[in-house]
């Protein structure tokens, strides 16, 4: 049995550092795209923790609940990163990893809560695997507190 480590990490603040961003909502025309930076941004950590398929997104189905959810940071047609605002939950925020270490995460962070901001001021939640330690500094640092820790285990 593999197992590894998850954080809920929860947010109560107001909004931060969030600048004008020309975020778009999704569109069916970028989701080969998106299927490939999203499947680039999490293959690494599924593989080292075992977590299969390594690769999530193979059909555009699979997005059919939650496309209205995602917002996407493009230049060009070209997508630089993007976030999933569900209710209280931020979910898959990614960015591609042609742009990562140029401030993209902590700006699609700051605009997610901003965004959710305008409809909540209920208690904002992400989650994180323990192995994520870019991702967990991240979100630390912009005042998300671990809430839960949770074990999960994975057959081998």
């Amino acid at each position: 049995m593999n197992s590894f480590t998850v954080y809920q990490l929860t947010y109560t603040g107001g909004t931060f550092g969030a600048d004008e961003m020309n975020m778009i909502p999704f569109a069916d025309e970028y989701y080969p795209q998106y299927e490939r930076v999203y499947n680039e941004c999490f293959f690494e950590m599924r593989k080292a923790l075992g977590i299969r398929p390594y690769c999530v997104y193979s059909d555009a189905s699979q997005l059919e609940a939650k496309k209205e959810k995602i917002f996407l940071l493009a230049d060009k047609g070209t997508i630089i990163g993007s976030v999933a605002c569900c209710g209280t939950e931020i979910d898959d925020l990614i960015v591609n990893v042609k742009y990562r270490g140029r401030g993209y995460g902590r700006r699609l962070l700051a605009w997610a809560v901003s965004h959710m901001r305008e409809y909540t001021d209920e208690p904002l939640t992400l989650h994180a695997a323990q192995w994520n330690k870019r991702a967990l500094a991240l979100y630390t640092n912009a005042g998300f507190e671990i809430t839960k820790t949770e074990r999960i285990n994975q057959p081998v």
